[in-house]
């Protein structure tokens, strides 16, 4: 079988609803992305066979294919194919996933997979609205399947945490620790090498380079988030504290043959070693992490203790909680960067932007093996497992 590498990865920083970011719209967010990955790494474009875009919310300035106008608007060829996609919070890993698997079935040597949501610009629905009900596209058989049980993923992560039995404590401790050691992250380097040159909005107007995710709290204590209320129950334990944040972002990968991409002189940084995807219970919409994680496991004859990274999407804290609980992970391999609830949470870009994270991250540490699992609305989930390739020689 051919192996799919990773040759490169690029993100820009992640910007909060209405920050930095808000007035760039999501096809030039990810038009400067894709330019600057294919710049940086140094393949001539007219070798890319296809460019795949997730985008969670389609719809006004991120419907229409912005995969094919990002592209267009990066100056990449116009010969060039471009598809957007939507698996939810999970898009951007599918997007890397399908240039993977492009590759590994010989129809492309090159091709990208990214992803974009700039929340700030668009209507978000009802499911960002605690208040706002159902989303229309769930659909009349599908709501009387579930007799009517299908709901949002807020109140779904309230029947997560009371059925694995977490605590307040539990979910803002996990918080706290995802702004701390996001910020120590950004201190240490951990992300420079990976990141887009873009300029942000001042909060006092006018233009400037944006050097790091705006969502970073490194300030939040304990007390702080105790004293948020519960969003979506009154007696709930979710809150806007142990929640992902609203936000924009793009992130690109460059997925590759790796034999032609050697033959070329290029130094990729991982290969894509297995790739899941899974379902499970569409009311709870969380667990699908557990089972899409076993089957990239078994796919690559590994056992979670041979993985020394281990990025799961903190769309809320209860999604790595029930991970580290089920798979027995020592927190010191699980989000070690921190996460969404620090960063924030675009939600097409997001899997692309992890899956940048976690090459960068395998090189940066040695680490030979990493893990990367989303969840995603309805009950999904993507996994995939990565494998550091050595650059030393």
């Amino acid at each position: 079988m051919r192996e799919a590498v990773i040759v490169d990865a690029m993100r820009t920083p992640v910007g909060r609803r209405g920050g930095a970011l808000a007035d760039w719209k999501a096809t030039d967010l990810l038009a400067v992305t894709l330019q600057q990955l294919v710049q940086r790494a140094g393949v001539a474009p007219e070798r890319l066979d296809d460019v795949i875009a997730g985008c969670g919310l389609q719809s006004g300035e991120q419907a229409g294919n912005v995969a094919r106008w990002a592209s267009l608007g990066a100056g990449l060829p116009e010969t060039l194919p471009g598809m957007t996609i939507d698996r939810q919070c999970g898009s951007g890993q599918q997007a890397v996933h399908l240039a993977a698997q492009g590759v590994r079935s010989g129809e492309f040597n090159f091709a990208i997979g990214c992803g974009v949501e700039t929340m700030s610009r668009i209507d978000l629905g009802p499911s960002f609205n605690p208040a706002g009900g159902l989303g229309p596209w769930y659909g009349e058989r599908a709501l009387a399947r579930f007799a009517g049980n299908l709901m949002a993923q807020g109140p779904s992560a309230e029947l997560v945490t009371r059925q694995w039995g977490l605590t307040r404590e539990e979910l803002d401790a996990y918080s706290m620790r995802s702004h701390q050691r996001a910020k120590a992250a950004w201190d240490a380097g951990c992300f420079d090498r990976q990141l887009v040159s873009i300029d942000g909005r001042r909060p006092e107007g006018g233009p400037a380079p944006m050097r790091r995710d705006e969502g970073i709290r490194p300030e939040t204590t304990m007390e702080r988030l105790a004293q948020l209320k519960p969003v979506f129950a009154p007696d709930g334990l979710i809150t806007a504290g142990n929640s992902s944040q609203i936000s924009d972002g793009a992130a690109a990968v460059l997925v590759a043959d790796r034999a032609t991409a050697e033959a070329m002189g290029l130094r990729p940084l991982a290969v894509i070693r297995s790739m899941a995807v899974a379902a499970d219970d569409a009311r709870l919409q969380f667990t699908a992490i557990l089972p899409a994680a076993r089957k990239a496991l078994a796919q690559a004859g590994l056992g979670i203790h041979d993985i020394g990274r281990i990025e799961i999407n903190e769309a809320f804290a209860c999604a790595p909680l029930i991970f580290a609980r089920e798979f027995d992970v020592d927190p010191a391999r699980l989000n070690i960067n921190g996460g969404s609830i620090a960063m924030g949470h675009p939600i097409g870009s997001t899997g692309a932007r992890l899956m940048c994270d976690l090459a960068h991250e395998l090189q940066r540490s040695g680490e030979r093996y990493g893990l990367l699992t989303i969840c995603e609305g309805g009950g999904m989930a993507n996994a995939t497992i990565l494998e550091r390739i050595d650059q030393t020689h």
